[in-house]
């Protein structure tokens, strides 16, 4: 039996939200340390609060996503900041139904499907759009954004299910 390891990793866009809250909790931290050496000793408070603010935005809004697959399984992991690793879930290609691009009209049958989406994908729309949607097992949805490797080593396991349009 040959196994395939094929190993993708997306950086995930961050919403201009995130951005605006990491700056200005970064801007925040900064001028209540400078109001620290004025002597107020209550922005050392705020100071300490704003900068735990501004790493938990950081941490939680700078991600990546890892897709692994190995053995007809893949596996998705969430990279945070680039110093956390928290394994988000496994699918089984066996299980899968289809995966093809996101625009594609293979998916026109699943489109009235009430499905839980799952986006593990750059989480904006490119032109052209490199984005696919698996439907696993009837109740799921997941947009990724994998490699051509990684869709041709899935193809090999269930060329079936795998369209590439």
């Amino acid at each position: 039996m040959s196994d395939t390891y094929v190993e993708c990793l997306v950086k995930a866009k961050q919403s201009g939200v995130a951005k605006f809250f990491k700056v200005l909790l970064i801007m925040l931290t900064v001028t209540f340390g400078l109001l620290v050496f004025l002597g107020l000793a209550l922005a050392l408070v705020a100071a300490v609060v704003t900068g735990v603010g501004a790493y938990f935005v950081n941490l939680y809004t700078d991600l990546e996503y890892e897709y692994l697959y190995l053995d007809k399984e893949l596996v998705v992991d969430k990279v945070m900041a680039k110093s956390r690793r928290k394994r988000i879930a496994t699918y089984s290609i066996d299980r899968m139904e289809i995966l093809a691009p996101v625009h594609s009209y293979h998916l026109d049958d699943f489109k009235n499907r009430r499905v839980k989406v799952k986006d593990y994908s750059i989480g904006e729309e490119l032109k052209p759009d490199k984005r696919y949607a698996l439907y696993y097992e009837g109740g799921e949805k997941l947009l990724l954004s994998p490699s051509e490797e990684l869709v041709k080593a899935i193809r090999n396991v269930a060329p079936r299910k795998v369209f590439l349009d």
